[in-house]
């Protein structure tokens, strides 16, 4: 039984990285392409663009902030090497990027990418940046609350849709590492 409205029609991922236009952006299609089967459970579905913030989608379908999983995005550099990681976690949480994140990077201080750099970089829209396609020089760190979700809602690469995928499906993508308490609960 899937956490989504009636309303809501899904197609398989890789059917909606297949139309034309497509209905993910061109990275999440790409990887799609080459590694079909870690994602042969998840599926794609259209929404109104305005609902691609999280909060938005959530309260619009009446969805529990454990339904959704934030791809956000953190650099920092040791000495010239800069470090960028993706990081996924649960709606109901906040990336521990001062702490946790810092340290995994190994760097003196961390932020928030700049959107900017973000969706030029990763080649995805704000607000549709997901962990499927992300570039090969970024770490991807998952929240390991992201895996023990029997499905989640993350980013098509697009705001016009959004991937429902079993969590632990994101530990199969190339380079995820897993880690645990990346995350801190929203108070």
């Amino acid at each position: 039984m899937s956490l989504l409205p009636d309303s809501l029609t899904t197609l398989p991922l890789a059917a909606a990285a297949e139309d034309q236009p497509p209905l993910v952006g061109a990275p999440v299609a790409q990887t799609v392409a080459e590694a079909p089967s870690a994602l042969a459970s998840a599926s794609a579905f259209a929404i109104d663009p305005a609902l691609a913030d999280t909060a938005a989608l959530m309260e619009a379908y009446d969805l529990p902030a454990d339904a959704s999983a934030n791809c956000v995005v953190v650099a920092g550099t040791r000495g010239e090497d800069e470090r960028i990681a993706a990081c996924v976690v649960l709606a109901s949480t906040r990336a521990d990027v001062n702490k946790r994140v810092r340290k995994l990077l190994d760097v003196r201080k961390a932020s928030f990418l700049s959107m900017d750099r973000a969706v030029e970089e990763s080649g995805m829209e704000y607000g549709g940046i997901g962990p499927i396609g992300l570039p090969d020089t970024w770490r991807l760190l998952i929240d390991s609350r992201v895996i023990d979700q029997d499905e989640v809602i993350i980013g098509s690469g697009v705001r016009g849709s959004k991937i429902l995928l079993p969590g632990a499906a994101l530990a199969e993508l190339a380079g995820a590492e897993v880690i645990e308490d990346l995350a801190v609960e929203i108070p």
